[in-house]
């Protein structure tokens, strides 16, 4: 009989199935900040306070707006002349009983000058800019490790090219050319496969085909082993028919992506001390793993797909290659424990589970390392060689980038942004425009910016449409979930949304 899910279960239900309840327990026990409740700043939280963030705290030191009103959902007219961060809050916590939310009446800028140990104390300090129909997002991260990557098209762990000795002896126990009919029809195809990889070594030097001839040729060898029926025709054996196509799933290589051999010859993860993370004591563990017990090859996953099969043999599959991943999870348990001990940390300050977890996902770690606002912005660091290339197309999303650069510096010029007065429009359009130049001269770059985007940056005027703000908003609040749950993959380093191409990019600035 199945559990009674608890009330908290079936309030998240369908985001425990993205990032289970581990995932779950790092969001509720994070604290956000976000600077300014901006229509973008809220929709964000929006986002994070419905699946249940621990809490949020909003610095903001501006008195609700006409136009605040206008564009943002969580402010009301009654919200008219309060302070900002307040109102917003007040209203976001209606939405999730489970979430505490916290209000700073005061300038980022200020708070920043007086307290710059303020922000410290937060998992993460969010600021978006919504600039008209530009959207952009930069995540500002020195170092963000990721366990479960959930890779899209992730390949299946088998073994079959080195299957390991309890796989082997559990293949031998097969027979297929002395088995009943019904029972040759309901073998799991991983064992179809194994047993004619046999066969085919046997005549091939010990060789896995190759090629798409040799391939082909092996697929032909199962077909030929599908039972007869009297008058000589196929009997319909859907496990083999899965076999078939199963066939360059089987024959993929057991080998180490770059990727990972990467990390194992990283700086961080040869010289291990009391300061390491527990992330790269952990890949330090599976490298003494794979140079040592695992003879070349990572812990092995411990799953296999869905397959027609008998029950009972399905099960007893699975738990060939189960039990082998948890063996493996056991022997790297050990590494952990002598690498802890060895830099005076208790060994249980990393977790059984976490291990196995750890394991589990050996082939799909990610590290991401976001370049600093400091190297982005400085001329001697400055990424040019991707904003020229990108420029090849004078319409790109990076042409969106530059010009939120020169508004940035216009304001800094100007105390205000371009095109927020009607009247000063055409003279705000020659302001910007001399801004858009001394950016492009002062970073040495050749490349040029229609007047179109000029025109459109300041007819905009500095407005945050809710459309876009809404789209800015979940786009963000996905990548703060990344980030906090260590799940999945964040952007590297810069996010442009083009509202007036419906178009998005991915820059590395």
């Amino acid at each position: 009989m199945a559990a009674t899910k608890t009330s908290k279960e079936q309030k998240y239900d369908r985001q425990l199935r993205l990032w289970g309840d581990h995932g779950q327990e790092a969001l509720e026990n994070a604290h956000v900040c976000l600077i300014n409740a901006t229509a973008t700043g809220t929709e964000i939280l929006k986002n994070l306070v419905l699946p249940g963030i621990g809490a949020f705290t909003i610095v903001d030191g501006h008195k609700v707006s006409g136009e605040d009103v206008g564009n943002n959902f969580f402010l009301s007219n009654n919200s008219i002349g309060k302070n900002r961060a307040q109102a917003a809050t007040e209203l976001l916590l209606e939405l999730n009983s489970d979430v505490s939310g916290n209000f700073v009446e005061e300038s980022p800028d200020k708070l920043l000058d007086s307290e710059p140990e303020f922000f410290h104390r937060f998992s993460l300090v969010i600021g978006v800019q919504t600039y008209g129909l530009t959207g952009y997002m930069r995540l500002v991260v020195r170092e963000h490790t990721v366990v479960e990557s959930h890779p899209d098209n992730a390949l299946e762990d088998l073994r079959l090219d080195q299957p390991f000795p309890e796989l082997k002896h559990h293949i031998e126990s097969y027979d297929l050319d002395s088995m009943e009919k019904k029972d040759h029809s309901h073998t799991p195809w991983i064992i179809v496969i194994a047993k004619y990889l046999e066969n085919w070594r046997s005549e091939h030097d010990s060789q896995l085909p190759k090629n798409y001839k040799e391939k082909e040729a092996f697929r032909e060898l199962i077909r030929q082993g599908i039972l007869k029926n009297e008058h000589g025709a196929p009997e319909d054996e859907e496990n083999f028919e899965e076999a078939i196509k199963n066939v360059n799933t089987a024959l993929n290589p057991t080998k180490i992506t770059s990727a990972v051999e990467d990390l194992f010859n990283g700086e961080q993860c040869n010289n291990i001390s009391a300061q390491t993370p527990p992330f790269w004591v952990m890949v330090r563990a599976v490298r003494e793993f794979v140079r040592n017990e695992g003879n070349g090859c990572l812990p092995v996953r411990g799953t296999i797909p869905d397959m027609i099969a008998d029950s009972q043999k399905f099960i007893n599959l699975q738990n060939v290659y189960r039990e082998k991943a948890m063996q493996d999870a056991t022997v790297v348990s050990k590494h952990v424990e002598s690498l802890l001990q060895s830099v005076g940390k208790p060994t249980e300050s990393i977790a059984e589970q976490e291990i196995k977890l750890f394991c589990k996902n050996a082939a799909f770690l990610r590290v991401v390392r976001c370049r600093s606002l400091a190297e982005e912005y400085s001329v001697e660091t400055f990424n040019r060689d991707e904003i020229t290339s990108c420029m090849d197309n004078p319409d790109s999303e990076m042409v969106l980038y530059l010009m939120l650069r020169s508004i940035d510096r216009f304001y800094q010029q100007h105390s205000r942004y371009p095109g927020v007065y009607n009247y000063q429009v055409e003279e705000d359009i020659s302001k910007l425009k001399v801004c858009v130049n001394s950016l492009l001269q002062e970073c040495g770059l050749s490349v040029s910016v229609k007047d179109d985007y000029i025109h459109e940056f300041c007819r905009c005027g500095a407005a945050e449409p809710h459309t876009v703000a809404a789209f800015l908003g979940g786009s963000a609040a996905q990548e703060v979930i990344k980030v906090i749950t260590h799940q999945f993959v964040p952007f590297n380093n810069t996010f442009i949304y083009n509202a007036m191409a419906q178009t998005s990019a991915t820059l590395q600035l």
